[in-house]
């Protein structure tokens, strides 16, 4: 969306330094980030300042706490398809505005698609693509309806064949994430139009790609749309489970997940080719004390082998913010970090025990003789769609070198490795890939996790000065 005599350099600083001739040698320095970024990106505008090099900022962290950001040059909020043509309408005028925002919704039928030669594709496990914005459901502790709003916004179906083609012919094979928030937000649209498109182009071009996304778990209940995502090459959906406590789930208006076997949802969802990734909440209201074993035997039973398990935080522009706010609960927030013990309001239940819960929660799903059995469980049912392809490359294979050095000689997991390896190479072996990546995937959890457990460990007892 920039202009394109403009000279442009894109730094990624999850796959490479920043450097300060990269500064040094920018006119603007232009930087998006989401709230976990949030102290990455005062590091970077305290770098810039003492370069003195401009900076553009945009993106959801700015949007939503911009009244942090007001020493940075120029913010261009919202959405960049309105107010990014009027600060570079502005700049070339060489009169702009500190900040540029909209209260309207941005129509992504005009978006352009991405500039894919900015970055090394030999650096990424998967390319993104967004075919929408918005979602219909409005849960009390999500900012994506006050970012993107309720009304599902869509590209064509001539925009996402374009965006594959495009990443095609730059000659990536491999993952494909969409990345929209609700990727069933408008069903359709999907089963009338985009999804009949994708099974077309994917036939043609001999199955290049295999795709990620997120939706809500009443996707279960809607047989034909599972099956045509399914024919579309999609076999790996991140759902919001939240909470296996029904109180919870009315409390922060989680409306797909009431009433529900969500249990019988994830299997049915995963009985149809695709794995279930999910993510899960502690720190509600209504969270009783069995909540921490209850949510490890749900994790469990369901055989979703990457949970992801967050303490509740309240994002500024959100309902639960709102009602913090007037129940006088909020505090400053820490990082932004939903993982790292940080929390940015006063929960019900104690910090101690919300801590030591949620503590006890990681350390077993993630350790070795749960996780390697949840994972052997999934796989032992799962039947991904036929025509999935599987590209090798040789940052697959230096992974699965690197795995059995790490998990397979030297790790404490070593003997749930090689029964799951031995396991998948005879009894399964179209999935052993699949497996090996699991392995992989739940190393780096609790690699991650023990240095936050570390980091807490340093200080004698959790600091609790900002609750």
């Amino acid at each position: 969306m920039l202009p394109t005599e403009w000279e442009k350099k894109l730094v990624d600083m999850n796959v490479r330094r920043l450097e300060d001739n990269d500064l040094l040698w920018a006119d603007y320095v232009f930087i998006s980030a989401m709230s976990i970024q949030n102290e990455s990106v005062k590091t970077v505008l305290n770098r810039c300042r003492a370069i003195g090099v401009k900076v553009v900022a945009g993106g959801p962290l700015f949007t939503q706490d911009r009244e942090e950001f007001s020493d940075v040059d120029y913010l261009v909020l919202d959405e960049a398809e309105i107010t990014l043509p009027l600060f570079l309408d502005d700049l070339q005028e060489g009169r702009p505005d500190h900040i540029y925002t909209s209260d309207k919704w941005a129509d992504v039928t005009t978006t352009p698609v991405p500039f894919w030669d900015l970055i090394n594709m030999k650096h990424y496990a998967s390319m993104n693509i967004q075919y929408s914005r918005g979602c219909p459901f409005d849960c009390e502790f999500c900012n994506i309806t006050s970012l993107y709003g309720r009304v599902p916004r869509t590209k064509s179906s001539d925009q996402v064949i374009t965006e594959l083609e495009e990443l095609y012919t730059h000659g990536w094979r491999g993952g494909v994430f969409f990345v929209d928030d609700n990727f069933i937000g408008n069903k359709i649209k999907l089963k009338t139009d985009i999804l009949p498109a994708i099974i077309q182009w994917m036939k043609k071009r001999h199955y290049p790609f295999s795709i990620i996304t997120e939706a809500s778990i009443n996707l279960a209940d809607d047989e034909d749309l599972m099956r045509m995502m399914v024919q579309a090459q999609f076999d790996t959906v991140f759902v919001g489970i939240e909470s296996p406590n029904e109180e919870s789930l009315h409390e922060c208006s989680k409306i797909p997940n009431k009433n529900r076997d969500l249990i019988a949802s994830v299997r049915k969802i995963q009985s149809f080719g695709m794995e279930v990734q999910a993510g899960f909440i502690v720190g509600f209201d209504k969270d009783p004390v069995s909540i921490f074993e209850r949510m490890i035997g749900f994790i469990q039973e369901s055989r979703i082998a990457t949970a992801m398990v967050g303490l509740l935080n309240a994002p500024r522009g959100t309902k639960l913010y709102m009602r913090l706010l007037g129940e006088n609960r909020l505090v400053k927030s820490v990082t932004g970090d939903n993982t790292d013990f940080s929390m940015n309001f006063i929960p019900k239940m104690s910090y101690e025990a919300l801590i030591s819960g949620y503590k006890k929660i990681i350390e077993t799903i993630y350790s070795p003789k749960y996780y390697y059995a949840r994972v052997k469980q999934f796989m032992r049912d799962y039947q991904p769609a036929q025509k999935k392809i599987f590209h090798a490359r040789w940052s697959h294979l230096k992974a699965g070198m690197k795995s059995v050095f790490i998990l397979g000689l030297i790790g404490k997991e070593r003997f749930y490795y090689w029964r799951l390896f031995f396991w998948s190479l005879f009894r399964r072996p179209r999935l052993f890939p699949l497996a090996i990546t699991l392995s992989i995937y739940g190393y780096h959890f609790r690699k991650v996790f023990e240095q936050h457990f570390r980091m807490i460990e340093r200080k004698d007892t959790p600091d609790l000065s900002h609750l």
